[in-house]
């Protein structure tokens, strides 16, 4: 397995890195595990995004953000590279939100895109 390579594809805002971190102590995520951030075929714009707590898996590749471990399959940089992951805690939106410039189109939501 290869280990963290230096410079990551995407970027995590303070505010979504702290909430990562809540996150993680409040449903007690071993250190063996780390977040997930990848594409899958879906929604309404014709792919989802994925974040989540895994384990690394083969084809990943792994990165250190802010002291996450991040897990990342290869192919899912061509979708990601550049994108912002932030944490929205307003009155209008609580949530993560992607701002990923590869996108051609978003759905409503912000979770579906396509390229």
């Amino acid at each position: 397995m290869s280990t963290a390579v230096e410079t990551a594809p995407v970027t995590i805002t303070e505010g979504a890195v702290k909430e990562l971190y809540k996150l993680k102590d409040q449903q007690e995520i071993s250190d063996d595990f780390g977040l997930r951030i990848g594409v899958e075929g879906g929604g309404c714009a014709g792919m989802n995004y994925v974040l989540g707590f895994d384990q690394k898996k083969d084809g990943d590749q792994e990165y250190n953000i802010e002291g996450l471990r991040v897990f990342m399959h290869k192919a899912h940089g061509m979708y990601l590279l550049g994108m912002e992951i932030d944490f929205q805690d307003g009155l209008n939106a609580r949530g993560f939100t992607f701002n990923n410039p590869n996108a051609a189109k978003t759905c409503g939501c912000g979770t579906s895109f396509s390229v």
